[in-house]
């Protein structure tokens, strides 16, 4: 065998090699969505809302999928920090972000953002709208809003309430709470629902107007008391709760929406895939049933 035969050869096996290569590679890109496991990124501690919702939501959309559907909580800023995470993500519909109205507000909150919220994100679907309640110690001798509203102006700016920080629509309620009544409280952020409801029941702060999810349990044991819940309706499942509006704040009305978003670009085809699967859960008979519960 020649030099000249030897090289030709070669230069064959090689290109025989490169074409084989790309057919695989071109194989894995058409690979069917999901083909791993696929995170949705919670931007709070466990045991809020956000979290309560997305575990109820990946249990069953990991069967529908065929892979595995991880939660994984990324606390911090008012829930901007995993919503910074998840909007740099790759758009390839494996990264998912459980959203939620604080990062609507956030926008207006903070000067500067690292992501731009409606730029950054292609939305999945809603989840859930979760009522708000206000709520104290069981300790707290106001039984009803006008009796925490007097503990309140007999003492300017030392009440305080928790919210899941800065920007959260927790916040915002306080805010328009302090306003609609006249009263000055003291603001004090937290980094989720599960830190803020333990030093509620702990005494460290006075109120909250959290969502409904991380205290009804303690509310209906006893160790919170509902004064008041945010929306225009009462909750179903507190009835004998008034709203802020009946206790003496005409036109209260604020809740909490819950859904899931998606990095922008993400494609379409699996946008729309992930939107049949999380419906289908929400609507779903035993979904409900969790989510009164």
């Amino acid at each position: 065998m020649n030099a000249d035969t030897s090289i030709v050869r070669t230069r064959r096996a090689l290109l025989a090699t490169a074409v084989l290569a790309l057919a695989a590679g071109s194989a894995a890109a058409q690979a069917p969505w999901p083909a791993k496991p696929v995170t949705l990124v919670v931007p709070f501690p466990p045991g809020g809302s956000s979290d309560v919702l997305a575990r109820a939501i990946t249990d069953k959309l990991s069967q529908s999928l065929g892979q595995p559907v991880i939660v994984e909580n990324k606390p911090g800023a008012g829930g901007t920090v995993g919503a910074d995470y998840v909007a740099k993500a790759r758009p390839d519909g494996y990264t998912l972000l459980m959203g939620a109205v604080h990062h609507t507000i956030a926008t207006s909150v903070y000067r500067k953002l690292p992501y731009d919220f409606e730029a950054s994100f292609t939305p999945v679907t809603t989840v859930a709208l979760v009522p708000n309640v206000l709520v104290v110690n069981a300790k707290n001798p106001a039984t009803d809003v006008k009796a925490l509203v007097a503990q309140a102006k007999a003492a300017p700016g030392k009440l305080t309430y928790g919210s899941n920080g800065n920007g959260t629509v927790q916040h915002l309620i306080g805010t328009q709470f302090s306003s609609q009544a006249g009263v000055e409280l003291l603001h004090v952020p937290y980094k989720g629902s599960a830190p803020l409801t333990t030093d509620l029941l702990g005494g460290q702060v006075d109120m909250s107007f959290d969502t409904l999810t991380p205290v009804v349990q303690h509310i209906k044991g006893g160790k919170l008391r509902a004064l008041a819940v945010t929306s225009s309706k009462r909750c179903s499942t507190l009835p004998r709760v008034p709203t802020l509006a009946e206790a003496g704040l005409p036109g209260f009305d604020q809740g909490t929406w819950f859904g899931v978003l998606a990095p922008k670009d993400t494609p379409k085809d699996v946008v729309a895939k992930l939107n049949t699967e999380m419906v289908k859960i929400i609507q779903s008979p035993d979904f409900r049933k969790r989510m009164e519960e």
